[in-house]
């Protein structure tokens, strides 16, 4: 049977972004072919940015779906599940999903839909990536524009107009894997460490807090997160209950000039060692490191002796996955790790505390 097809769910409210993070992965995508779910209320329409920056390669006109009926969590059934079964149907199917939905509609109703009989053995969630405007959060009003946030909720006679953006806002934390602190460029440092660390306190354990400027983040850090979400509903159920409604994002528009941050914020290096004894014990002493030193990847793979095969490790903050993959062969028997964060890594202690 083959693997199953991960998709990474993005929320934030509107104007956080995230048409312009979508936008920078696509346009760097290095290959991955990617199908975009667009989910559409009212006369928005998908921005036309999205489908200019959307590469011949990467994805073609056919690879970009929009649910325009409503918000996802309401119509499942007849909307999102159809939508996602033509898509993985198809002959050439792609290598990854991304379903871009607002603030508004929660993304726990859509994740649990992952378990639909329908789909549950052909699709899994990536990860549920929640974009935060960073200045907005710091003024305390979460979104930039509250007032079109609230014209957006008035366009659904459904939806509980009372609740406010702050009880909104801590589901979307509840159900995130990773949080991006986006317009990290129009923060002074103080704002940003607060803001950072407000967010990582109200976030469940192991959830990474990256910033970013103009959504600007490598693809190897928010694609590939392997959480199936749908399989893991009671650790980040819906704090508040509430009916609410979804509509597509709309960019963040007084950055009306692109800005061409590239991935200079971010950094990765190789460590290297020898044989180690441990399998679980090394496990232990890289969860340790990454939390220490705020790593957001690791991957690579560790020689263990007396064993043949080379033991895989894949970790995304804290959360490690091993497996034995293939034999080393001919290949140098030795622990190679990549690191990946964001710029200011401590690579000495990393790589003492990895090689101790």
């Amino acid at each position: 049977m083959p693997a199953k097809i991960p998709a990474t769910v993005v929320t934030g409210f509107l104007g956080a972004g995230k048409t312009t993070l979508i936008r920078h992965m696509l346009a760097n995508a290095n290959g991955k072919r990617i199908a975009l779910i667009i989910n559409e209320f009212g006369d928005l329409g998908v921005d036309g940015d999205i489908l200019r920056g959307c590469g011949d390669e990467t994805c073609r006109d056919e690879d970009i779906m929009e649910l325009s009926n409503g918000c996802i969590c309401c119509t499942v059934a007849e909307d999102f599940i159809p939508t996602m079964e033509k898509l993985l149907d198809r002959e050439d199917r792609p290598d990854h999903i991304v379903i871009e939905t607002s603030g508004l509609a929660l993304p726990q109703p859509l994740v649990r839909a992952f378990n639909w009989p329908a789909i549950s053995t052909r699709v899994t969630v990536d990860g549920v990536v929640t974009v935060v405007d960073g200045p907005a959060h710091h003024a305390g009003t979460f979104a930039h524009d509250v007032a079109a946030v609230d014209a957006q909720r008035a366009l659904d006679e459904n939806l509980d107009h009372e609740t406010p953006l702050s009880e909104l806002f801590e589901d979307q934390l509840a159900c995130a894997d990773m949080i991006v602190v986006n317009k990290s460029d129009l923060m002074d440092s103080t704002a940003l460490t607060t803001t950072t660390q407000a967010l990582t306190d109200g976030s469940r354990p192991g959830v990474r807090v990256v910033q970013a400027a103009m959504g600007a983040l490598p693809t190897e850090v928010l694609l590939g997160l392997e959480t199936a979400a749908e399989a893991d509903m009671e650790a980040r159920h819906e704090v508040h209950h509430h009916h609410h409604h979804d509509d597509d994002e709309d960019d963040d528009h007084h950055h009306d000039h692109e800005h061409e941050h590239g991935h200079d914020e971010f950094e990765s290096f190789v460590v290297t060692r020898g044989e180690i004894a441990d399998p679980k014990a090394f496990a232990e002493q890289v969860a340790d490191t990454i939390r220490a030193h705020g790593i957001l990847r690791l991957k690579g793979f560790a020689a263990v002796e007396s064993k043949p095969m080379r033991l895989t490790l894949q970790a995304v903050g804290p959360r490690i996955d091993t497996y034995y993959d293939q034999p080393f062969g001919a290949a140098p028997r030795e622990t190679r790790l990549v690191v990946i964060g964001q710029t200011g890594l401590n690579r000495a202690a990393i790589e003492q505390a990895l090689t101790a």
